[in-house]
């Protein structure tokens, strides 16, 4: 996928346009604050067909942590930070890819999956299980090559490559968190200078690298 942008009406199904204007909408207004009548407006569909779509808003909202999770994982798939041979060089390429694409409005870079967990985990626990099922799988992902990384540095510590992989998402989010509470993106992309400089002493490599 390209880089998440406004929903177009001309494009795609209903379904689809209601999935984009979900990802937009919810985004920028939050969950509950994001109504059925929003949502076929931004999708140019009536009601009838939003219904016909999804059985209520709930069950949009699991379809749109899914469609996120879908359409997430084919653009890191296709990222640079792939590239290099050394796995740790790969891991630094992607805590700088990370901060290479919060550029634009907080509600074009923040994370979809993340918004709606903070808000609906207790009160909408399918919502909170799609959520969860995104994040972690994303950060999954990087598993190997952390391990491959702890391999090639001798790295003989406590924490595990699951851990570390857990812990880059955890910036990532907090750091969306503090960029909506002032109201900038600087914050979320100053966590992530902090993550590059914390892996860096994991591996006990200079910040020079990569």
């Amino acid at each position: 996928m390209s880089r998440p942008t406004k929903a177009s009406p001309e494009r795609g199904t209903a379904r689809l346009r209601l999935l984009e204007a979900a990802r937009d909408l919810i985004r920028e207004k939050g969950f509950a604050a994001t109504t059925v009548d929003d949502l076929c407006r931004v999708a140019a569909v009536t009601k009838g067909a939003f219904f016909h779509q999804f059985e209520n808003k709930d069950a949009l909202g699991v379809a749109a942590a899914e469609f996120w999770a879908a359409t997430t994982t084919a653009f890191f798939a296709a990222a640079p930070y792939h590239e290099p041979s050394d796995p740790l060089d790969r891991i630094l390429a992607y805590v700088a890819f990370r901060k290479a694409i919060i550029a634009g409005e907080l509600a074009e870079v923040t994370c979809l999956v993340g918004t709606m967990a903070q808000e609906v985990y207790a009160s909408s626990p399918a919502i909170r299980d799609a959520c969860g099922r995104s994040i972690f799988g994303h950060a999954a992902t990087l598993v190997r090559d952390i391990e491959d990384a702890r391999r090639a540095h001798g790295i003989q510590a406590s924490w595990t490559a699951e851990s570390l992989a857990r812990h880059t998402q955890a910036v990532l989010q907090g750091g969306f968190v503090l960029a909506k509470a002032a109201d900038t993106t600087e914050l979320a992309r100053e966590s992530l200078d902090h993550l590059d400089r914390y892996i860096r002493q994991l591996f006990h490599i200079a910040e020079d690298r990569v």
